[in-house]
């Protein structure tokens, strides 16, 4: 069987042109990830889905960014709206922030998978701090190291209960950036002995997800001279140090952080070790030159590749009522106090 191409695409609509459809065919990439360009309704997206797998042959990855708040792609009337992440844990408390992030996880992948969505980009193990950009902070689950990984390992379980993979975002940690990396590269200068009690101890207690993401951040502690994501040295140590040994995509290749022509940010991020690039505008042009450059997955990247996909399961069967009951007890219990 032809090995997949070590990139994930997105698709310009909700329903794939001609163009499209014949290129996916032809440049066989491992995934796909949908926007909200791409959703219009139930119906609309399952059959998207459907058409995007028909493409490549297989039962292809889909991928979307369902976080709640500002970064949700289906939204109502057609799905359930949920605040930013921040906002539901300070409604619940700490004791209960866990628990119903795990519940909101689990009624989230009820929705992705009854359309055809496998992988969700979340859980968030980065950590707000003062300084965080606004483009980040409400999406993070707190400040504490310990705090952020136990409700970051209770959205992973969510979703993997419910029948769709998680994607750790983002390694080794973005809470720090103080410039949006969707146009600047953000720069951090913090010693590597805080980082490690710090941002980076999140993503060592989660290194055992299937897929991760990574940051288009410069740890200089890391490499001085480049984002984690182009950077072989940040790579060695997110896979040594940490004991990541997931699948590890890169966040938009299409983002302003990143420097260089399209061509040059997928050839720097696949010899950094970065398994796949994820190229997400959806633009056929750009999409022809990402899968120039990165060529056809490693024979690494496609064993880890095939390792995260091997852990997708049915939902565990439960009653989706008892789950929307138990968290919007828990949402109204502080409403109410």
């Amino acid at each position: 069987m032809r090995r997949a191409g070590a990139y994930i695409l997105g698709c310009s609509g909700p329903a794939l042109t001609a163009a499209e459809r014949q290129f996916f065919a032809q440049a066989n990439p491992l995934g796909f990830i949908l926007f909200a360009r791409n959703v219009r309704d139930p119906s609309q997206l399952r059959a998207l889905t459907e058409s995007l797998r028909a493409a490549v042959g297989r039962a292809a990855p889909i991928l979307i960014d369902q976080e709640g708040g500002r970064v949700q792609r289906l939204t109502a009337p057609h799905w359930r709206q949920w605040a930013a992440a921040a906002d539901q844990i300070a409604t619940v408390g700490p004791e209960n922030a866990a628990r119903s992030m795990y519940l909101r996880s689990r009624l989230i992948a009820r929705e992705l998978n009854w359309a055809g969505i496998d992988v969700n980009c979340a859980p968030l193990g980065d950590l707000a701090r003062p300084e965080t950009h606004n483009v980040l902070k409400n999406r993070c689950y707190g400040s504490d190291p310990a705090t952020v990984a136990r409700i970051a390992r209770a959205v992973a379980d969510g979703l993997l209960h419910g029948g769709v993979l998680p994607v750790l975002k983002h390694i080794p940690g973005h809470g720090r950036a103080t410039v949006d990396s969707h146009l600047d590269l953000p720069r951090v200068k913090t010693p590597l002995s805080q980082l490690e009690t710090t941002d980076f101890a999140v993503f060592r207690a989660l290194s055992d997800l299937p897929l991760g993401m990574t940051a288009h951040v410069i740890y200089e502690a890391l490499d001085g001279g480049a984002p984690v994501t182009t950077s072989g040295e940040a790579i060695i140590y997110i896979r040594r140090a940490m004991g990541f040994q997931g699948f590890l995509m890169t966040d938009d290749i299409s983002m302003q952080a990143l420097s260089g022509s399209i061509a040059a940010r997928c050839v720097a991020s696949i010899r950094a070790g970065c398994d796949a690039v994820l190229h997400c505008n959806g633009k056929l042009a750009e999409m022809e030159e990402v899968a120039e450059a990165s060529g056809a997955l490693t024979e690494k990247a496609a064993a880890r590749a095939s390792r995260a996909l091997a852990r997708r399961r049915p939902p565990v069967p439960g009653e989706v009522s008892a789950l929307v009951t138990e968290l919007d007890a828990l949402l109204g219990k502080r409403r109410d106090a």
